[in-house]
């Protein structure tokens, strides 16, 4: 009796811990579950039985489109301003007050960027683990206070020390930036919201601020208002964010289950997944090995040359061309407008024009080049059509914010897609440190050898992503003629956590 009493305790000791080992499999399971799978698997099933009707996908698009897109291009432009402000700065002041010399100007253009280089991995890790919403607002929060930092610095070195940490703190700004693009669009979406958020209108708000505290008459220096003013923007910011900003579709506290349900139906076909926290190196590793991840890096590189040296020099250039300080800061406001209007073109016709993003991307880099030449070629007495020839070259920002869609719409598994981004915004920062380098203080203030790094690096740029788009279509046509069957186009399929290599299905956009 007493041995079957055991028997039986044994028993149920062992069923017991049984169930515990299933509870922990099944727990580890889930937590390598997609978000969005997550979600499909627990929702109550009268919620999705209806199908999703053309009205009610446009009008939660519309709910989205007026929602996410002005937090994130606010945060974008806030991003784009601190680095857009150092050039008002410098006309305002600050390279007297801090006692700069030599090429010293040029590194605190550059150092910024060095920060964001040796932030960019850990940031894909943060991304990786962390709610990116709340990441978000935190690297908000960070940048803000830096800036009011800024205000302080007596030095080059108390310069070039706040701007490598601001470098650190907007890392994972742009990749969070795609991420949530692609998270809540479709793939035919992306161009058109990526130019809205991606845009230039950091010049016009850096115009009009500095313009306003360049009439103003107080006992701090003009260059020092503008960084806590700018701050005290940040601040406020990181609060609005934290608040408003969802980490996800099916987080968000103002989109009904039905709601969530539709924003994900609405990306399903992206094929790309959605969010999962585990890292799979195996997908970093095919990321690495992927020839197509090289070409767009070295387009983003060569692109954004001719970037680290405007957003470092575009007001010490327009002042060499004869214009006094404060009307200087006006001069740069239409560069902000014009590079948006051209990059909100741009999106248009790649939204509507399937497959058509690299060769827009080419053709738009036609321009910038002749601008380029007309720069370096033109005397240094035609002030107009110097001026002319400065603003329009601002269409360069055009191609790359629509290249800045395709590392995302075309990369799939999770932490292939980290691996992408963080490869493609190291070379922007790799693209910016140059930047400032190519205009050096000996060569002040015609930089005609500025003008020809930058005419050299478009060229490198049109061949990188033309090379791009073909390797693209050969893998189309590739696998357009495979002779299998074809995947089922289910919500399990497009939300798991397989590669654009694994899935067979999936089809690059180019």
């Amino acid at each position: 009796m007493a041995d079957d009493k055991e028997a039986a305790e044994n028993q149920l000791a062992l069923d017991q811990e049984k169930s515990q080992e299933g509870d922990i499999i099944e727990t580890q399971r889930e937590r390598g579950k997609d978000v969005a799978a997550q979600f499909l698997a627990c929702l109550d099933p009268a919620i999705a039985v209806e199908p999703v009707t053309e009205s009610e996908a446009r009008r939660v698009l519309w709910k989205i489109d007026l929602i996410l897109i002005p937090l994130i291009m606010v945060t974008v432009v806030l991003a784009a301003i601190d680095k857009v402000i150092i050039s008002n700065a410098a006309i305002y002041g600050m390279k007297i007050d801090t006692h700069l010399t030599g090429n010293e100007y040029s590194w605190v253009g550059s150092i910024f960027y060095f920060g964001y280089l040796a932030f960019e991995y850990p940031a894909a890790l943060l991304i990786q683990r962390l709610p990116v919403a709340k990441l978000y607002a935190g690297m908000v929060l960070g940048w803000a206070i830096l800036l009011l930092c800024t205000a302080a610095t007596q030095n080059f070195a108390g310069l070039a020390t706040v701007r490598f940490l601001m470098g650190m703190t907007e890392a994972a700004v742009f990749p969070i930036s795609s991420i949530l693009t692609v998270m809540w669009w479709k793939t035919s979406e992306q161009p058109i919201r990526v130019a809205f958020w991606f845009n230039q209108l950091s010049s016009v708000f850096s115009g009009v601020v500095s313009y306003g505290i360049g009439q103003t008459n107080t006992a701090l220096a003009p260059w020092r208002l503008l960084f806590i003013v700018l701050g005290g923007f940040s601040l406020i910011w990181a609060a609005v964010l934290y608040v408003f900003l969802p980490n996800s579709p099916v987080q968000c506290w103002y989109l009904s289950d039905r709601e969530k349900f539709v924003c994900l139906e609405r990306v399903k076909d992206n094929n790309t997944g959605m969010e999962d926290k585990t890292i799979k190196w195996y997908q970093v590793r095919e990321c690495l090995l992927d020839p197509k991840t090289w070409l767009l890096a070295l387009f983003s590189l060569t692109q954004n040359i001719p970037n680290g040296g405007l957003v470092t020099f575009s007001a010490i250039i327009v002042t060499g061309m004869g214009y006094s300080r404060l009307l200087t800061t006006i001069l740069g406001i239409p560069t902000g407008v014009l590079a948006t209007v051209w990059q909100l073109l741009l999106g248009f016709i790649a939204a509507k024009v399937p497959n058509s993003r690299c060769n827009i991307i080419a053709i738009a880099n036609l321009v910038p080049m002749a601008c380029a030449i007309l720069m370096w070629k033109l005397p240094s007495g035609s002030q107009q059509g110097l001026l002319a020839a400065y603003y329009v070259f601002y269409t360069y920002w055009a191609p790359y914010v629509l290249s800045t869609s395709l590392p995302m719409a075309n990369t799939s598994g999770h932490s292939k897609k980290l691996t992408m981004n963080a490869i493609f915004f190291l070379a922007y920062c790799i693209g910016n440190i140059i930047g400032p380098q190519v205009f050096r203080s000996d060569d002040a203030p015609s930089y005609s050898r500025g003008y020809e790094g930058l005419l050299a690096c478009l060229v490198v740029a049109i061949a990188a992503i033309i090379a791009y788009g073909l390797l693209c279509r050969w893998e189309n046509s590739r696998r357009d003629k495979e002779e299998q069957p074809s995947e089922e186009s289910s919500s399990a399929a497009a939300f798991s956590d397989l590669t654009d290599k694994e899935k067979r299905s999936f089809r690059y956009t180019y």
